[in-house]
């Protein structure tokens, strides 16, 4: 006989170093306590059948105790819905409170989450939930490992420091606990899943309501995931992805994962050819897969049998398989089928109904693929086939440039042509704006009408209903050094933050873990222009600090096992303080524009310039030791 949930979930307790039992209250009052005036329900739950509830008025309390069986440091997340204000959510240590929020009134679902709690062995954890001037209802218990970078930023604009200490806390509040048991299958049809499983290194990437991480959701997340630190997260779901892209599904990628990293979430697979696949999500999956490689320093990315084929299946293979419908001449454009999701899409946008042979997010993501493939090949010391990739997007951003996109601009540029061949202008959403992102569209005034464009149709009306389309934006507009854009559209998704999702079982916009992981990587990559390369012991910054931002710092930058303290002051001045690491660090500190001089650490140097995508900058090179501070200026 097979031991019930109930047992099984007390055995691994022996087990995890951290477990919560029935952390979604479907086993009834199983591992809780409850005071008088609450108990186990089923009218509104968050997830699954059952939730906790607590009746208005002082003194009602639903616990529990853990004990932790090895140190570590811990985020302890619960959904929380309120019927009135003054309910608390907090965690004690040996029966001292370490961490506590007042909810207010909120009659839906959010979530809230208490970070970075600190436990030795043996310590015991309770989580606590407190009735308030209202009902409480608490569903879905989930606990997550402390990030290990803990980055914070200082300004003089304080809007930031706010935005940044959310996104980070929020976001690591996604990550899993590895060897933790969890429901499999989750979703909308079916809330308590169809089994459970061990959940392996992830984080979730896709609605909250799901329980599993998706190819698209996964590649927006990754820069964020790497400045928290999260390299073994990001390798084991890149390498799911990667196993998954085989010959059966003509080198697809599946869509989505469980959390276990192993079995496919079922409402997006039917079978090996029926299932979702976007083409621009393969070629993302390789230029994230490089970023990874240079956020971590980690070889894996280089030797892993299974990543290394996925790279070349993906911008090989899958190209030829999936071109046909359209003549590109010498030029390979991969394709979709015109028809919808389950048969494969050329387009990241879903609702367009536009039978899309091919579509400005694939060709501008292909055209980065070729490029991380060109990098990763350089890195491995295959010179020959560096030089062979480096030769594929030159040509696909040739043909691009003077054929496919056609010769007009703005609304006139052309993003998309059917499964007939007609070429599609005007707004595309996702198919408009990755051309740009992508850098696939030659540096010019085309470029800047089109980003123009962009700009207008993303504040209008035909603006995007979801805000995880909204959360490309800076991305777009950072790329394109458009710093003042990309500043306004970062605070636009973060004043949205607690505006009801359009899925309304997602809960609020914040809840969306896009959200909090793409402020991350724009604060750093976008604001703070850093560009990782841990495998080279090198790192290269750009103030992209928009007007009235005069100052921006980051403090806890991990590269590779580096760390880091970078200040921008303006565009003029740059300081990088190697906090600790076991190699120095070569550092190229660029300014934009033309400057006669640069000094470092008031040592005036001749000025070195470089053009990088239609952008000039001024750049001084400095090798920065462990324990050494370098500024850099010019004027």
């Amino acid at each position: 006989m097979p031991p019930s949930p109930v047992s099984l979930l007390s055995a691994l307790a022996l087990l995890a170093p951290l477990t919560v039992l029935n952390p979604g209250f479907e086993q009834g009052a199983e591992g809780w306590e409850f005071g008088p005036g609450t108990g186990v329900a089923t009218n509104y739950p968050h997830g699954g059948g059952r939730l906790a509830y607590l009746d208005a008025g002082a003194g009602r309390t639903v616990s529990q105790t853990v004990t932790a069986a090895a140190a570590g440091a811990y985020d302890v997340s619960a959904w929380i819905a309120t019927g009135g204000p003054n309910g608390r959510y907090a965690a004690r240590v040996n029966g001292t409170e370490r961490a506590a929020l007042t909810l207010p009134a909120s009659a839906n679902y959010r979530r809230y989450t208490l970070s970075r709690i600190f436990l030795a062995a043996g310590d015991r954890l309770e989580i606590r939930f407190e009735s308030g001037d209202g009902w409480v209802n608490a569903d879905d218990v989930m606990l997550s490992p402390a990030s290990p970078a803990d980055p914070a930023v200082r300004s003089s604009d304080p809007r930031i420091v706010e935005m940044f200490d959310w996104a980070k806390r929020k976001a690591n509040s996604w990550v899993h606990l590895p060897g933790t048991r969890g429901p499999l299958n989750v979703d909308e049809r079916q809330p308590g899943g169809d089994g459970t499983g061990t959940y392996a290194p992830s984080y979730w990437a896709g609605y909250a309501n799901r329980s599993g991480f998706y190819s698209r959701d996964m590649a927006h997340q990754l820069a964020g995931a790497g400045v928290l630190g999260l390299h073994a997260e990001n390798k084991a779901m890149l390498t799911a992805f990667a196993g998954s892209a085989t010959k059966q599904h003509k080198y697809y990628p599946v869509w989505a994962f469980n959390f276990d990293d192993s079995t496919y979430l079922s409402i997006d697979y039917r079978n090996p050819s029926t299932f979702v696949r976007e083409v621009p999500a393969p070629f993302e999956l390789v230029q994230k897969a490089e970023e990874a490689y240079r956020w971590s320093g980690d070889r894996a990315y280089l030797d892993d049998p299974r990543l290394w084929d996925f790279y070349r299946h993906a911008t090989g293979e899958f190209v030829d398989l999936h071109d046909g419908l359209k003549d590109n001449g010498a030029v390979k454009v991969a394709e979709g089928t015109g028809g919808g999701i389950f048969q494969g899409t050329a387009s990241y946008n879903e609702q367009s109904g536009e039978p899309l042979a091919e579509a400005g997010d694939g060709i501008g993501s292909q055209y980065q693929a070729y490029r991380a493939m060109a990098a990763l090949a350089r890195a491995k010391g295959d010179c020959v086939l560096a030089s062979r990739y480096d030769r594929k997007a030159g040509e696909l951003k040739t043909y691009y440039n003077t054929v496919w996109s056609g010769p007009g601009s703005g609304a006139d540029m052309v993003r998309g042509y059917t499964t007939d061949g007609r070429a599609l202008t005007g707004w595309g959403k996702e198919n408009s704006w990755f051309m740009p992102m992508k850098r696939i569209v030659d540096p010019g005034p085309r470029r800047e009408a089109y980003l123009d464009y962009i700009d207008e149709q993303a504040s209008g009306t035909d603006r995007p209903t979801n805000i995880e389309a909204l959360t490309y934006l800076p991305d777009t507009f950072f790329a394109n050094n458009r710093n003042d854009t990309a500043w306004k559209w970062m605070k636009h998704v973060y004043d949205r933050k607690d505006v009801q999702h359009v899925n309304t079982r997602q809960g609020t916009n914040g809840d969306y873990p896009e959200v909090s992981f793409t402020l991350l990587g724009q604060t750093v990559e976008g604001l703070m222009g850093v560009t990782p390369d841990a495998p080279r012991h090198a790192l290269t910054t750009q103030s992209r600090l928009p007007s009235g931002m005069d100052w921006l710092a980051l403090d806890g930058l991990a590269v590779g096992d580096s760390r880091f303290s970078l200040r921008h002051d303006g565009a003029t001045a740059s300081a990088l303080t190697h906090v600790s690491g076991g190699a120095a660090y070569t550092w190229e500190a660029r300014f934009p524009g033309r400057h006669a001089t640069v000094t470092v650490d008031g040592v005036a140097r001749p000025a070195r310039t470089k053009v990088v995508d239609g952008a000039t900058y001024t750049y001084a090179t400095v090798t920065v030791a462990p324990g050494r501070t370098v500024t850099a200026r010019v004027g």
